[in-house]
């Protein structure tokens, strides 16, 4: 199960077309280690339909999603799913949305630098063309001002 504000995180509460994706955290609950990474709700894919390739958009797995990272992928498989707590930080409208975040946050919990994070490496190249600048400022704003 994925929690977002505190509260279990249903897709079908949105609107399908509002949301691409999400910046998550996952927490191991024996140890308080995390790990901040990002997924798609939705991927394509090429298939043949009456002998014309086409793309088709189909759900991503990222209800039983646990990191990219292969050291949290096999603590899963060793301790159980149960040790470990699934935090959707930013629900995002764009890829572009979804790796500036991910970034972001990335950085600003200096995930490099600590031994309290799983994450080695952060990837991060990004178009501001794919970007909602209005949002993301607002969001930055907004963060900063929470009682707006």
């Amino acid at each position: 199960m994925w929690y977002y504000k505190g509260e279990k995180f249903q897709l079908e509460n949105y609107p399908n077309d509002s949301l691409v994706g999400f910046v998550y955290q996952i927490t191991e609950k024996d140890t308080d280690k995390k790990y901040i990474g990002k997924k798609l709700f939705w991927s394509s894919r090429k298939k043949k339909v009456k002998g014309k390739n086409r793309r088709i958009v189909v759900e991503s797995n990222w209800k039983d999603y646990y990191g990219s990272n292969r050291k949290i992928q096999e603590l899963v498989e060793e301790k159980g799913f149960k040790n470990y707590h699934r935090e959707i930080l930013k629900l995002c409208k764009s890829k572009g949305e979804c790796s500036y975040w991910e970034s972001k946050l990335q950085f600003d919990n200096h995930v490099l630098l600590r031994d309290d994070y799983y994450n080695e490496i952060i990837h991060c190249r990004i178009n501001s063309k794919h970007l909602s600048k209005e949002s993301i400022l607002w969001q930055l704003q907004k963060t900063k001002h929470p009682e707006n």
